[in-house]
């Protein structure tokens, strides 16, 4: 089985996160494709992040309709900060006949550099990288190996920091956040 890993801190999960895992899951190679919740992303400041188990359930609401995506907890129990490359390591370990490819934004793959043992991650595993209109005149890094496949999706420019903020401030999000998810914020007062 070939999955897509999309990792994200999902603070909270949105609809374009949604949009952007299924297209690439129905107009790729790609089987499944599992949302890795990450407890702390290491290029992120943790004290905005909502409980890891509560931004795990709002993915799974999220995604209940959707059997092709899957929530995943994976790195819960792996050391903090979590870096990709130990996950990887962990993950092939775990699951030995499945092959896995990364997904990232076209902002992740311009910091990838910066990533520990990027060139690793270059050399044993496809990324697919989806369009953000942010980067949309910037040229595209060159990188000497790997594979990297651009995939022609919808452009879905919302942030959970965007989200976040409107709630703080009052704002009716809801049409951001898939129905299940904005009913569990709102009846929990997440993020006010």
């Amino acid at each position: 089985m070939n999955i897509g890993l999309y990792f994200g801190t999902f603070n909270p999960i949105h609809i374009g996160h949604v949009i952007i895992a299924n297209h690439l899951v129905e107009y790729t190679d790609l089987d499944q494709v599992w949302l890795v919740v990450t407890p702390h992303n290491p290029h992120k400041s943790k004290n905005t992040l909502l409980d890891d188990y509560q931004r795990l359930h709002m993915v799974h609401l999220a995604l209940e309709h959707y059997p092709k995506l899957k929530a995943s907890d994976l790195e819960f129990k792996l050391p903090q900060p979590n870096y990709t490359v130990h996950t990887l390591a962990h993950i092939r370990e775990k699951y030995p006949a499945h092959q896995f490819s990364l997904i990232m934004g076209e902002d992740n793959l311009r910091s990838l550099h910066k990533w520990k043992n990027y060139e690793f991650l270059l050399q044993e595993y496809p990324i697919y990288v989806y369009p953000r209109m942010i980067e949309a005149l910037e040229p595209w890094p060159t990188f000497d190996q790997g594979t990297i496949h651009r995939v022609e999706a919808p452009i879905i420019e919302l942030s959970a920091t965007m989200i976040r903020d409107g709630i703080k401030n009052g704002k009716n999000v809801a049409p951001m956040l898939p129905e299940a998810v904005w009913k569990y914020i709102d009846q929990n007062v997440f993020y006010r």
